[in-house]
């Protein structure tokens, strides 16, 4: 009896083949599953034309098809890599259109209007043109044709399925580009979400999904919708301002944590929100604004005021953490503010410095007598300022740190009369708070022994700086929002202090034709 043992070359030899076999039966079945392409086209429009569409006929001509529109496609290179990729096989229409599911895109495109959106922006009126071609005999009778509007079809349908997709799930502008001092960490489609409407089995089960929910978008749609009309302001003008707050909905910017502060500088209102309720809320003061007295609105502007032009003291939008209370601080006071209004007040008052606790130095090193030197040839390069702890202190008794680029932060001040007025743009650009200890005890927990000290520290006349960290650290969120519904369902508009709105109207028009 003779005994037979496989090499390990043998077995490996063995299994590539296998591999091999199982490739080739599994794309000569994707091959086969479209070599009922012209029967299926037949069978549905009843249009002849199609009884000799084949794969191997149809891919060169839509690749070239392709070739041709890519400079009409908003993202030309995923949509070329998909096809390249996958035989240039129409999946979208071999998929769709035997189940009369691409009538469904076209009815949810047509009333994109809905979202403050152009439904021209989607080509539904194309789609259709193309779809009722495939049943016109007369028009529709050579194969090459019958081609050609197969793959017309087929990229009008990726292209506006993608552009639609990304419009409803991340607006149709990016915050990032279109402000000057926007920082706000902002979700932007890649390409792995763009290629997920290849996959799509019901296109209108997909539409119905992506449809934003939350219930501050489906208040504005409403009234969008219904028409509604702003105390202040005409139709057309609301219709704008709830067009421009729908798409800064659609931004991915939203807190993903469930306890964040929340300033919305139109508002000039600070809220510490716990699991989608307000805990605390308060007046603020924020930056003054180029809009302050509303001289531009959103129906008297030109096409110049899509360009961010911010007024030097706007408070930007921005994201961060609050790690850090500083009690009873010292103002260091920007050069800027230095130049235009410290320097300026001391030419006026040699003594003006020592009544507001400011400190001078020169080079570094503290000046012992300020009143002698002569303002009137000073400036800020030379010079710094430090106002030092106290009543007076433009910071009041206390700030709230948060890394940021824009050296800004929440800040107590001694300067209460402006939380008594309707307009409250008129800091530096810091946001002043109303309540800075109800503040301080949010943060630090009413009986703690940091919420003790702070109590205590801001008690007292003088006192040095002491730092407390904040911990955990919490979130804090600058946002400008100038429409919204109030926890009664009515709109609440607030005017455009930054003109804001304009310039993102101004980018939203550019794109389509509102």
């Amino acid at each position: 009896m003779t005994s037979h043992t496989t090499s390990p070359k043998n077995l490996y030899t063995a299994f590539i083949l296998l591999i091999g076999l199982t490739l080739t039966l599994t794309f000569q079945s994707c091959k086969k599953s479209r070599s009922d392409m012209g029967k299926t086209l037949f069978k549905k429009t009843k249009n002849k034309v199609f009884k000799d569409v084949t794969p191997d006929g149809f891919a060169p001509v839509f690749q070239e098809v392709l070739e041709q529109q890519r400079s009409k496609l908003n993202n030309a290179d995923i949509i070329t890599a998909y096809y390249q990729h996958n035989d240039y096989d129409p999946v979208l229409l071999m998929d769709h259109f035997e189940n009369d599911d691409i009538k469904n895109v076209t009815a949810y495109y047509n009333k994109a209007g809905e979202h403050g959106l152009d439904p021209k922006l989607f080509q539904p009126a194309q789609i259709d043109t193309l779809l009722h071609r495939f049943y016109d005999k007369k028009k529709l009778k050579q194969l090459d044709e019958a081609y050609r509007d197969m793959a017309q079809l087929e990229l009008l349908l990726a292209n506006s399925l993608i552009n639609y997709s990304n419009a409803l799930q991340f607006g149709v502008i990016n915050p990032r580009r279109i402000y000057s001092r926007y920082f706000t960490a902002t979700a932007r489609p890649d390409s792995t979400f763009m290629k997920h409407v290849f996959e799509v089995t019901d296109f209108k089960s997909y539409l119905d999904s992506i449809q934003p929910k939350k219930p501050e978008y489906l208040a504005l749609q409403k009234s969008l919708t219904a028409g509604y009309t702003a105390p202040g302001l005409t139709q057309e003008e609301t219709q704008r301002v709830l067009i421009v707050n729908l798409e800064r909905l659609r931004w991915r910017n939203k807190p993903a944590e469930n306890r964040y502060v929340l300033v919305n500088i139109p508002a000039y209102q600070l809220d510490i929100i716990n699991n989608g309720s307000s805990e605390l809320n308060m007046k603020v003061c924020v930056g003054e604004g180029r809009n302050k007295d509303r001289t531009n609105t959103l129906v008297e502007y030109d096409d110049s005021d899509k360009v961010d032009r911010p007024f030097s003291r706007e408070t930007p939008q921005l994201n961060s953490m609050i790690n850090e209370a500083q009690v009873n601080p010292v103002w260091n006071i920007p050069e800027s503010i230095a130049g235009k209004e410290i320097i300026v007040e001391a030419q006026k008052d040699p003594y003006y410095l020592s009544n507001k606790n400011i400190n001078v130095y020169r080079n570094g090193k503290l000046v012992d007598d300020p009143e002698t030197i002569d303002w009137g040839g000073a400036s800020a390069t030379e010079y710094s300022f430090k106002q030092q702890p106290g009543e007076d202190n433009a910071l009041g008794k206390i700030k709230f740190l948060f890394p940021n680029k824009s050296s800004v932060y929440l800040h107590d001040t001694p300067a209460k009369l402006p939380f008594t007025k309707e307009m409250r743009a008129v800091s530096h650009g810091c946001v002043r708070l109303e309540k800075p200890l109800d503040f301080a005890r949010a943060l630090f927990g009413d009986g703690s022994k940091k919420y003790t000290l702070v109590e205590k520290l801001m008690g007292q006349d003088k006192s040095e700086p002491t730092d407390i960290a904040v911990s955990p650290k919490i979130p804090v969120y600058i946002t400008y929002i100038t429409c919204w519904p109030d926890a009664a369902g009515q709109i609440q508009v607030r005017p455009d202090v930054y003109g804001l709105d304009i310039v993102l109207y101004a980018h939203m028009k550019m794109i389509m034709a509102i």
